[in-house]
């Protein structure tokens, strides 16, 4: 087939997941054309299947704010005419939605099908759709749609009762490219690097937005740190992290902690790691938790939105109530004092993210496409 994907370019979860379908895609023959304003960061190869068109904004005196909007909507008719793209699945209801029905709409009067399909990730929906500015065009962009997916049988009730939808919501989870972690491990780890000899370390990956509670990552290792010799890997970068190194130092444990900054080697941090922290106050799935389960990697987490659905309680991890760090410390502590435990909870963490495999999910979005005709 031939599909164009829309996304955001950068380091979310939406971005991370559309980038690494589209190279799966690919490498199944299909022919493959990301459609945005920057080359998405995963994006690390060009081959004859993928192919990348930047969306340009031009600066025109008459507005204030640039209409991304229209940009995109007429990139994405220019691509689907010039390459006859059968499908355009984009990532997020707005505005990537919002824009594809409108690029649907003008195909349509120059005699040119193309089909919809929307993946909801989760803000488009929780945080920016319910907003009553933009909760119609939402509404809109879905049931408009030829086809909807959601990450986590959590969004799709979070959707379902936001909105008023008349479109069927398949439940599609985000998948992990696990050979990637298995070529990580397989890879002297030199733990050494970043930790002294007996000290355990914890990581926390986001884009540091206040929804991630960044600065209760810090409070809780705060307080492992207390009883456990350890240090924390704080991966990425955005709003909250100077405040988060603010707290670092007025605790006085800046020797304790690493900013490390984006970056794309998530795999070879992730095989450093004993615990992953991941105190958010919503995650619609929870992609950062897979990706260090994949790396034998356990999971302290709040119990909202899809992380249940992830982390299971006592198995691969432990999950609190949201703002509750004493808890996510004492759960902490007491697996990083069991050596034997945190080995166990390591392994059962990686066996149940073979369930979110790219070979599971893949062929559920592949069929996805085949029924909008």
């Amino acid at each position: 087939m031939r599909i164009g994907i829309v996304c955001y370019p950068t380091f979310g979860g939406s971005g991370v997941v559309a980038t690494e379908l589209g190279m799966a895609l690919a490498d199944k023959g299909h022919e493959v054309h990301f459609i945005t304003y920057n080359q998405p960061v995963r994006l690390d190869f060009i081959s004859h299947n993928l192919h990348f068109h930047e969306v340009a904004l031009e600066e025109y005196p008459l507005f204030q704010y640039q209409p991304y909007e229209l940009a995109l909507s007429t990139k994405m008719v220019e691509i689907v005419s010039r390459h006859n793209l059968e499908v355009l699945h984009v990532h997020y209801a707005i505005p990537h939605a919002y824009a594809a029905y409108m690029a649907k709409k003008m195909l349509k009067d120059e005699g040119i099908k193309v089909k919809v399909v929307t993946t909801l990730h989760g803000t488009d929906i929780t945080l920016v759709g319910s907003h009553p500015t933009y909760k119609t065009a939402v509404e809109f962009s879905i049931n408009k749609s030829d086809e909807v997916t959601a990450v986590s049988a959590s969004l799709k009730e979070d959707t379902l009762r936001l909105f008023n939808i008349e479109k069927d919501i398949k439940v599609v989870y985000n998948f992990i490219d696990g050979s990637k972690y298995e070529v990580a491990h397989q890879e002297e780890c030199k733990r050494s690097a970043l930790a002294e000899e007996g000290e355990k370390i914890l990581t926390h990956i986001s884009n540091f937005r206040p929804v991630k509670r960044v600065l209760d990552v810090v409070q809780i290792f705060n307080k492992v740190q207390k009883e456990i010799p350890s240090k924390l890997l704080m991966v990425g970068d955005g709003p909250e992290r100077s405040k988060a190194e603010q707290l670092v130092r007025e605790l006085g444990i800046s020797d304790k902690v690493i900013f490390l900054g984006n970056s794309n080697e998530v795999a070879k941090l992730l095989c450093y790691s004993d615990i992953f922290l991941l105190p958010s106050e919503t995650e619609s799935f929870g992609l950062a938790a897979l990706e260090a389960m994949a790396a034998n990697t356990v999971v302290i987490s709040s119990n909202t939105g899809g992380l249940p659905e992830v982390n299971i309680h006592g198995e691969t991890g432990f999950l609190s109530d949201l703002g509750d760090v004493n808890d996510m410390a004492k759960n902490a502590v007491a697996i990083l004092k069991d050596d034997a435990k945190l080995l166990k909870m390591k392994q059962k963490a990686k066996e149940h993210t073979k369930l979110f495999s790219l070979e599971k999910v893949l062929p559920q979005y592949e069929s996805i496409y085949k029924a909008c005709f």
